[in-house]
C-alpha cells in the first residue's frame, strides 16, 4: 500500500509541476509583445502617444472600463488600424495571461 501511495503522490506532483510549467507568463508575454507601444508599466512612451492618439494607458481608469475578457477580445481581433490582432501569434491562454497582467499593471504605483 505504501508503495502505491508514494507512486500516486509522484504522479500528482508531476502533473502539478507540468501544469505550472505550461501556464503562460503574462509579464514575459507583455514585455515581448506590448511593451514597445504601451510602455513597461502600461504608460505609452511619448513617441507612441504622438503616433497613435488613442493608444491605451493601462491605469485604474482603463481597468474600470475594460474586463480581462474585453482585453482578450481586442488582442484577438485588434482595434481599428492602430492595433493589429494577435490571433495566430498568441494562444488564447497567452492572451488571457497578458490581459491578467494588464489588470495587474493598474494597481502598481506609477513612477
Amino acid at each position: 500500500m505504501r508503495g502505491i501511495a508514494i507512486g500516486l503522490f509522484l504522479i500528482v506532483a508531476g502533473l502539478v509541476q507540468r501544469s505550472a510549467a505550461q501556464t503562460p507568463d503574462g509579464k514575459t508575454l507583455y514585455e515581448a509583445t506590448c511593451k514597445k507601444c504601451h510602455g513597461v508599466l502600461g504608460t505609452p512612451p511619448k513617441s507612441m502617444k504622438e503616433r497613435f492618439a488613442k493608444i491605451a494607458t493601462f491605469d485604474a481608469a482603463f481597468i474600470a472600463k475594460h474586463t480581462e475578457d474585453s482585453i482578450v477580445t481586442v488582442l484577438t481581433k485588434g482595434k481599428g488600424d492602430d492595433m493589429k490582432p494577435f490571433k495566430g501569434k498568441l494562444t488564447p491562454a497567452e492572451m488571457a495571461a497578458v490581459a491578467k497582467y494588464v489588470h495587474e499593471l493598474a494597481i502598481r504605483p506609477r513612477s
